[in-house]
């Protein structure tokens, strides 16, 4: 095996069954999607916590199906299967919440890095806060969903182009990491987030119960910030977010005082007067 290539003989022995909490573990060469690949293997029946990585995508996907970039050997680009059969269908949107966790943690304990989430599925890093890590959470065929990460672990090329609102693409390696063996950081992001996902789970996905809301409150750089949320076919909003509620949704308080909330939206962090 190549140096820069993902090793899943490791994967496999630390986290598939007996030894781990996944049924299953493959990593491909390329492929279009690993979330659009698992989510046509929960209509075949693939096994609960089934996880697909991918050396290469070239479709790679992130919300509003916007482009995720996905070079061969430079990040992590994954996706788990998961069968919640005891989480009513209503909250299987707070899944990505979960992997925001289990993010926060493969930068702070694996990578050495500081890092932040900005509501509702990007993770900052750096003093300038860069973009260097994106979620998409999809429902699946019989009461299943997908979780699919894209991280960007290797320094990124020059004119790499930024995201929505003008937000800075980032990388673990330009945040100064002291770790980017890409297996090591993709192993310590799947033990994080089967471990967040059990709490999750276990409380029939109540994100207060489980500790996850506190986690994410904890980890959230988006509350306390000026925002302006941008919404299809609609005006943006500015005001304060104040908080993240059980629901998943951005709490703000509007400029003119009124309280909203938000389920989906890109929000851009404004810089203080």
């Amino acid at each position: 095996m190549t140096e820069n290539k993902l090793d899943v003989l490791a994967l496999r022995e630390q986290l598939v069954a007996p030894n781990g909490p996944y049924a299953a573990l493959d990593v491909v060469d390329t492929t279009g999607s690993t979330n659009a690949d698992l989510m046509s293997a929960a209509g075949q029946g693939a096994a609960d916590h089934t996880v697909l990585l991918a050396e290469r995508q070239s479709a790679g996907r992130g919300r509003r199906s916007r482009t995720w970039v996905s070079p061969e050997g430079t990040g992590i680009y994954l996706s788990v299967l998961i069968r919640p059969t005891t989480v009513p269908a209503e909250r299987l949107g707070t899944l990505g919440m979960v992997a925001g966790l289990a993010l926060m943690h493969a930068a702070r304990e694996t990578a050495g890095i500081e890092a932040s989430l900005k509501w509702p599925n990007d993770l900052l890093v750096g003093t300038d806060r860069k973009k260097a890590a994106g979620v998409l959470s999809e429902v699946a065929p019989g009461q299943a969903a997908v979780v699919g990460v894209g991280l960007n672990v290797t320094a990124l090329p020059d004119g790499a182009e930024p995201g929505p609102g003008g937000l800075p693409p980032g990388s673990f390696a330009d945040a100064g990491a002291s770790n980017t063996d890409r297996t090591e950081i993709a192993a310590g992001f799947l033990r994080a987030f089967a471990e967040f996902e059990a709490l999750w789970r276990q409380s029939g996905g109540d994100v207060a119960r489980s500790g996850v809301l506190a986690g994410y409150r904890e980890t959230c750089g988006t509350i306390g910030q000026r925002v302006r949320v941008e919404l299809p076919e609609r005006e943006p909003l500015t005001g304060v977010a104040v908080d993240v509620d059980d629901e998943g949704r951005l709490l703000l308080k509007l400029d003119d005082g009124t309280p909203t909330a938000i389920s989906a939206a890109d929000v851009v962090h404004l810089r203080a007067d």
